[in-house]
């Protein structure tokens, strides 16, 4: 049996030590301690793009499992699995996919959403156990989040996915960890020390937030799903969004705002179906007929549905 290699301890790890910068911190008045969180909030960045080679990477992983029928997982514990949570969540509203194309696995379940349950993190059965539900395949990615990089629930899930022919990435703050080493592809972004020590839910969380949002942004736009800068394919779910989806006709082709509206109409407020139209001019039938072809990606069907005409480039 293979033995497991020890965890580093918890205060050996950057994300834990003491932040020079924010000391006596308690005696600071409340306009220095919101100079010291900005200030520590513009390294985020910076720390985040020495990984950018492995995000692209990732990007292009997701990307093909998704256009091949897989699926995006996230799997995280306390605020990373939180965060995991909001990306996956956003992506039906901004991209109109199935909510079941990225799906979230959270130690301590839905529950874990509202309020913290910090037990079950420890427990690598509870990991294997919730990702295991979800049934992953060599068609799916999964995408464990830990701060620290050695959460036993996302590790031990992670581990499990990658046992059953999932691609897996790891996203941490700290280098060299279980987390990575369970993974295909590791994302690390050494924020370093939180203003609050070992308050990963501050700087560490904040990248967490960032690479997610390049991870799924960059897969769906990889796919189609944008065109140009535009959400392209976003659902018309209230009147905020309608009138977005008039005004992404408008940016995209020139239209006024009333031939914007006439071709929601006609198109079933289906704004990539109207884009193809306008774009195109052709039919709602003949733009159905070229996203079909083109698997939703609306660049293509436009030039599928009109190849001998130039629309207008962005």
């Amino acid at each position: 049996m293979k033995r497991r290699q020890a965890q580093p301890r918890l205060n050996q790890l950057a994300t834990e030590q003491a932040n020079i910068a924010s000391a006596e911190l308690d005696r600071k008045s409340s306009f220095e301690i919101a100079q010291i969180i900005n200030a520590e909030d513009a390294k985020i960045a910076a720390a985040v793009k020495p990984a950018l080679p492995q995000i692209g990477q990732a990007i292009d992983l997701i990307a093909e499992a998704l256009a091949n029928g897989g699926r995006l997982i996230y799997v995280g514990a306390g605020t990373s699995g939180r965060i995991a949570a909001l990306d996956a969540a956003e992506c039906p509203p901004t991209f109109n996919t199935d909510p079941k194309t990225v799906q979230f696995v959270i130690a301590g379940g839905p529950k874990a959403l509202g309020e913290a349950v910090e037990a079950n993190e420890d427990s690598r059965r509870l990991g294997e156990r919730e990702i295991a539900k979800r049934r992953p395949g060599q068609n799916d990615v999964v995408v464990g989040i830990a701060a620290s990089g050695r959460t036993p629930f996302t590790v031990a899930a992670l581990e499990y996915a990658r046992r059953r022919g999932a691609k897996t990435i790891a996203v941490t703050c700290n280098p060299r960890s279980a987390l990575e080493k369970a993974a295909d592809l590791g994302i690390v972004a050494e924020v370093g020390p939180e203003v609050i020590s070992g308050s990963t839910r501050m700087k560490a969380g904040t990248a967490q937030k960032m690479i997610l949002n390049m991870l799924s942004t960059g897969a769906m736009t990889r796919l189609g799903y944008v065109y140009s800068n535009l959400m392209a394919n976003v659902h018309l779910k209230n009147e905020k969004l309608a009138e977005r989806g008039v005004t992404i006709l408008e940016h995209a082709t020139g239209v006024s705002g009333d031939r914007a509206r006439e071709a929601l109409n006609s198109a079933g407020d289906q704004v990539p179906v109207a884009l193809v139209m306008l774009a195109a001019n052709v039919s709602r039938r003949k733009a159905e007929n070229a996203l079909k072809q083109a698997n939703g990606y609306v660049r293509r069907a436009i030039a599928l549905a009109a190849p001998q005409k130039h629309s207008r480039s962005l």
